[in-house]
């Protein structure tokens, strides 16, 4: 600081809000941040997103051959034409002639009537669907993916945490052990349990920086970039949350309408039921409104140096007569199709209704589960403090102890773990009804603790 005073104003001014900088904590990113982020970065988002595009071309091209098709050709020639005739004697006579030919074609098609365009379009338009309800399901399923790994890495903090608190228990009970031991009313077997549960405790941890390694990978390939800190759950707003109460058969019906994944099923079998129409379509005729302006020069053998020009109007019709049994072969496969389209939305249906009532008893029971959890989380901690006044009195040994300070970790840490599986299940089970997949979030965001 004494330095700061002999540096000029500017520079002084400069070097103290370096300071302030380097002194305000680490940046926190919440669960909304890593969202966003993860919308624009995560590569499964980015490829649905193009899908959707291709999709958006797929009809804009089956419009197009709705439309008029104008064309035009053009061509030059140079030809060496040899004429023989016989003159009046009977004798044949060969003319060489060298001439340049032209000709330049401007044709209009316009289809009239062809049922595989109009069905192609419709066809067109379910694909689209099912692309645009492809990439709805790709974003529910972010947003479990990302409330998945960011609470995850909470968890594998928390369970750190935990274990280092456990290692300094530890740690401390094995002093007290050896200092018993040297005053001559400890034990060595006291020692012992204590160095066991110390080196399972070290091991422990080391297991646990790798799952915390792990889970930050994780939220980081997510998001595409570093994450150095996270905002951590606030416990008084969790216990005062209730999430959106529904029966199981509200959440099925709620799916049927609005899951991606079963609007994707039906609009593919809608394509699969317009694929029939299109097959079928190949014993109707087609017809076409045709103009062609033709203008030529020197094409006629006979008379090279003559040219004309062509104007024609009108209608083609083409009749399909015999095809080889293709055209029925092609109807087979595609009501072959429908049928496994068909089947695979009832798969779909099953499958999702398996995990709606997976999810919403995860949700129904999971505050049932953390409510015993933190009774069992009390009731540990108090044995505890009931362990070491007893061990002060006489009547328990440090291993009591040891064993108290056990069943008190695992019992936060499964408390813990048990809130973090219920927001996920909360998240799930609306992802897969087709809710509000930004609410759901923003819902789980306002439960962490602000920076």
């Amino acid at each position: 600081m004494a330095l700061l005073t002999t540096l000029p104003n500017c520079l002084r001014v400069t070097c103290l809000a370096a300071l302030a900088l380097l002194s305000v904590p680490a940046w926190s990113m919440d669960l909304l941040q890593a969202y966003q982020a993860a919308l624009q970065q995560d590569a499964i988002i980015r490829a649905a997103r193009a899908a959707a595009e291709v999709g958006d071309e797929r009809v804009e091209q089956a419009k197009a051959l709705r439309y008029p098709n104008v064309a035009f050709s053009a061509a030059r020639s140079r030809n060496d034409l040899s004429n023989t005739q016989r003159n009046a004697a009977g004798r044949a006579l060969t003319v060489d002639e060298n001439y340049t030919s032209h000709n330049a074609t401007l044709t209009l098609r316009q289809p009239v009537y062809r049922k595989a365009l109009s069905v192609g379009l419709e066809q067109a338009h379910q694909m689209r669907a099912e692309v645009g309800a492809q990439l709805d399901r790709e974003l529910q399923n972010l947003g479990v993916r990302v409330t998945d790994a960011y609470l995850q890495l909470l968890l594998a903090q928390d369970q750190l945490a935990l274990v280092r608190a456990q290692k300094a228990t530890t740690t401390t009970q094995l002093d007290a052990a050896r200092k018993l031991l040297v005053a001559g009313s400890g034990t060595r077997t006291d020692i012992d349990e204590a160095q066991a549960r110390l080196d399972m405790a070290v091991a422990q941890e080391l297991e646990t920086r790798q799952q915390l390694d792990y889970a930050r990978r994780q939220l980081e390939t997510l998001i595409n970039q570093p994450v150095h800190g996270l905002s951590p759950l606030d416990e008084a707003k969790f216990s005062a949350w209730a999430p959106e109460q529904r029966s199981v058969q509200d959440w099925l019906a709620l799916a049927e309408d609005n899951s991606p994944e079963i609007r994707q099923q039906k609009a593919r079998l809608d394509v699969a039921r317009l694929e029939i129409e299109k097959a079928r379509s190949g014993h109707l005729p087609t017809l076409d409104a045709v103009a062609q302006w033709t203008r030529s020069g020197s094409e006629n053998v006979t008379t090279p140096s003559s040219s004309y020009t062509n104007r024609v109007i009108g209608l083609q019709l083409n009749v399909p007569l015999f095809a080889g049994g293709y055209v029925s072969s092609t109807v087979r496969q595609a009501v072959a199709e429908q049928v496994q389209a068909s089947e695979q939305l009832e798969a779909a249906r099953r499958d999702l209704s398996l995990r709606i009532h997976t999810e919403f008893r995860g949700v129904s029971e999971g505050r049932l589960r953390i409510h015993a959890l933190e009774q069992a989380a009390r009731s540990a901690t108090q044995l505890v403090v009931s362990s070491r006044r007893s061990f002060e009195g006489g009547s328990r040994t440090l291993v009591d102890i040891l064993n108290a300070e056990q069943q008190k970790e695992l019992a936060l840490r499964d408390l813990a773990r048990a809130r973090y599986v219920y927001l996920v299940s909360c998240v799930r089970l609306q992802a897969l009804a087709g809710g509000d997949k930004d609410g759901s979030i923003a819902a789980v965001n306002a439960l962490l603790k602000r920076p």
